[in-house]
């Protein structure tokens, strides 16, 4: 698995992760370890740019869900558990995580586990770094 971290300016900074390689078991912890880092070191606004990423197993998506809950713990004014009813009624999508590029693998596992309920995803790189608002 390779991990480039590119900076794009839209209307508030975006930190882009574009992923090669699958996300399994054999290569989660190097993808939630570069994440994490991102996280403390300011990272408000994540995009992962998985159009380079065949195939993401449950531990690929474990991940995705302890960075939205990171982030969230961070940078929310909500408490967890606004959040959570906020997400059954299907008014609360992450401000600080969104995603890219999804092959039809990934987002078939995504939407059968649930997150496109509060996970927003997208096709062009432009309209993802432009629906971060802040």
């Amino acid at each position: 698995m390779d991990i480039q971290i590119v900076a794009e300016a839209g209307k508030v900074p975006v930190t882009v992760m574009s992923v090669v390689g699958n996300i399994d078991t054999n290569s989660f912890q190097q993808f939630q370890k570069k994440a994490e880092e991102l996280i403390a070191d300011g990272a408000q606004y994540i995009l992962v740019d998985l159009s380079k990423v065949p195939y993401m197993s449950s531990a690929g998506l474990r991940v995705l869900s302890a960075l939205f809950n990171q982030l969230r713990a961070k940078y929310s004014k909500l408490n967890e558990d606004e959040v959570l009813h906020a997400v059954n009624d299907g008014t609360y999508k992450s401000p600080n995580l969104k995603l890219l590029n999804l092959s039809e693998q990934t987002r078939f596992a995504f939407e059968t586990a649930g997150f496109d309920m509060f996970i927003e995803t997208y096709d062009d790189l432009r309209t993802a770094i432009n629906s971060f608002t802040g």
